[in-house]
């Protein structure tokens, strides 16, 4: 299968629905600089088409982990979900925030399965929210803050 080019214009628009940050850990494309990555929700090897539909921003950290998985293990019930589909689900619903935005913490089967597939609270980016917490840039202010 060969890869659709995505032009310009088609990352404007996936990078505005996204609301200009990855669409699974909410890392904002202005703390980061140019380096979130397009990706396919559904991956091409998966049978997702590059559609608008089937694409969203990802940083480096999730998408490298997400790579062709559209299903992964629950780690509380062990059952197989599927991995949160930013365009047809809503982040708040299955994501929450835990010490004020510096770990995100899945409140259904697919919000759990995606923390842990993605390793969205690996050290390395708990750390750094905890950085940009301090400096006021994370999380971003729509996110819901607070335990479960």
């Amino acid at each position: 299968m060969s890869r659709q080019r995505i032009s310009r214009a088609q990352r404007r628009r996936v990078a505005a629905t996204a609301g200009n940050r990855c669409a699974y850990c909410h890392t904002t494309e202005r703390i980061i600089g140019p380096f979130l990555e397009i990706d396919h929700i559904i991956p091409e090897a998966a049978g997702g088409t590059t559609i608008d539909h089937n694409l969203t921003l990802a940083c480096p950290l999730c998408n490298s982990h997400k790579s062709a998985l559209i299903h992964a293990l629950d780690p509380e019930t062990g059952n197989l979900a599927p991995l949160f589909h930013p365009n047809e689900q809503i982040w708040r619903e299955h994501f929450g925030w835990l010490e004020s935005g510096a770990i995100i913490t899945g409140k259904t089967p697919i919000g759990r399965a995606t923390v842990a597939a993605l390793d969205m609270n690996h050290p390395d980016a708990v750390a750094t929210r905890r950085l940009w917490i301090t400096v006021g840039w994370h999380p971003p202010a729509e996110d819901e803050i607070g335990t479960l």
